[in-house]
């Protein structure tokens, strides 16, 4: 079940550049059902109450995304999953891109 995510009052950086999602077995990069190739990016959702580190999946490859930038993220859906005794949770978004006017975080 996709379960769409209200960002409204969420602030995203991103904490890496994205990278190609790699198949486990295969060692291919997956593709989505439209063939297009999928890539991940580790963002940091700060929110009123604390942060959050969320591994997104997007089809299209986001431009210039490097560590550090304030991202806008469009279309954030959360995704239950189930493979024998391990579940969790994972996010895919239609568009990823910088934000507008966004300052640099300090990096270490």
């Amino acid at each position: 079940m996709k379960l769409p995510i209200d960002i409204q009052n969420i602030q995203f950086i991103a904490a890496n550049a994205p990278e190609p999602l790699m198949d486990f077995d295969s060692r291919q990069q997956r593709t989505d059902s439209d063939g297009k190739a999928i890539f991940v990016l580790n963002v940091i959702a700060l929110t009123k109450e604390g942060a959050e580190v969320l591994t997104v999946k997007i089809s299209d490859p986001p431009k210039g995304i490097t560590q550090g930038l304030s991202i806008k993220i469009t279309g954030l859906v959360a995704t239950t999953w189930q493979m024998s005794d391990r579940h969790g949770v994972s996010f895919r978004a239609d568009k990823i891109e910088i934000f507008q006017s966004s300052p640099r975080v300090a990096t270490a």
